[in-house]
């Protein structure tokens, strides 16, 4: 199995620079558009066996470092005794909506058969990759905007009210989606990831304070219960967070665009850093394109160790060619010693 991945992970310093993308299995490429024609997306998600081809796609087209389970933040709510439903044009729709504390009876404690089939593909992937499969799950934070709100929203209106009109049952319901989550992430790793990333989506919307008391006990409780392997934390808007996300004792901090690589080296020196790169810098010039890639390896040198990724998700516009040429563009750079 390649390592650069893994020793990067652990803060060791690589011969190359490893690189990945989130949602680098999906919408942007032919193969996965050919089987999502006769499938609905839950539908890819609940067959292993789909779940395991689109996860194969892109390291056999990209020739990236790692894989990432083709699945969904959201599909530990399933286990919930929560219905979500993907509709074209709006995203995930959840049901029923929990607002308040007398709200909460509509949860039930994960029932892992229920959310079977996540494990079942692990186990396929492990037998057929030969580079690290990683694990994932929302944070317990984004999976309660969800729940709260019944989709995606930019306000968070619903999510804020109950946090600041009913603290208490805004903790209960943090408690029992870290409960769920550790659970679920727990599973994974007995199935054969060889990595974990929490994907703390909406954290960013928080206030610095909001953040200390309504998310970072809850995070770190569940990194410290999955420490063995190493475990990647994404938050879109870092920067105002960063005094907290220092204390939350993960092995890589994955951070968007809106940080500079090489502040964000000099912020959480303990960490290894994984980013950063725009998604839409995909779809302009090539020459725009790899004077920002040179930039970001140059500098990512500064951290503890750098895995190459995007600062979010690829976009659907995205070619494959750009893609394969910017895995090869990093595979191939040469670092010149000061």
């Amino acid at each position: 199995m390649k390592e650069a991945f893994l020793k990067a992970c652990r803060g060791i310093k690589t011969d190359y620079i490893p690189v990945w993308f989130m949602r680098q299995a999906g919408r942007y490429m032919p193969e996965y558009q050919k089987i999502r024609q006769k499938y609905d997306f839950l539908t890819m998600c609940k067959t292993p066996e789909i779940a395991a081809e689109v996860t194969l796609q892109p390291v056999k087209i990209l020739g990236v470092d790692a894989a990432i389970l083709f699945s969904d933040i959201l599909i530990p709510l399933e286990g919930m005794g929560i219905k979500i439903e993907f509709i074209e044009d709006k995203g995930p729709q959840v049901s029923p909506t929990i607002r308040t504390f007398s709200h909460l009876k509509n949860l039930r404690e994960i029932q892992l058969e229920a959310v079977g089939y996540v494990f079942s593909a692990i186990k396929i992937l492990v037998r057929e990759l030969h580079v690290p499969l990683i694990g994932f799950s929302a944070s317990p934070f984004t999976l309660a905007t969800y729940v709260i709100e019944g989709c995606s929203t930019k306000e968070f209106i619903n999510t804020k009210r109950f946090m600041f009109s009913e603290p208490a049952g805004f903790h209960k319901l943090m408690e029992l989606f870290t409960e769920a989550t550790l659970k679920y992430l727990t599973e994974q790793i007995k199935a054969g990831v060889h990595a974990i990333q929490i994907f703390d989506t909406w954290a960013g919307i928080l206030s610095p304070l909001d953040y200390e008391i309504f998310v970072k006990p809850y995070v770190k409780r569940i990194i410290d219960g999955i420490k063995s392997v190493p475990v990647i934390y994404f938050c879109s808007n870092t920067s105002g967070l960063a005094n907290h996300l220092k204390e939350l004792n993960a092995n890589v901090l994955s951070i968007d665009w809106r940080i500079d690589i090489k502040e964000a080296a000099n912020l959480f020196k303990s960490y290894s850093l994984q980013g950063n790169l725009d998604p839409l810098t995909l779809l302009g010039k090539e020459e725009e394109l790899f004077i920002r890639v040179e930039k970001i390896l140059i500098d990512g040198k500064k951290a503890k160790a750098h895995i190459f990724n995007l600062g979010h998700g690829v976009n659907i516009n995205t070619k494959v060619e750009t893609l394969k040429k910017l895995v090869d563009f990093i595979h191939e750079f040469k670092f010149v010693e000061v």
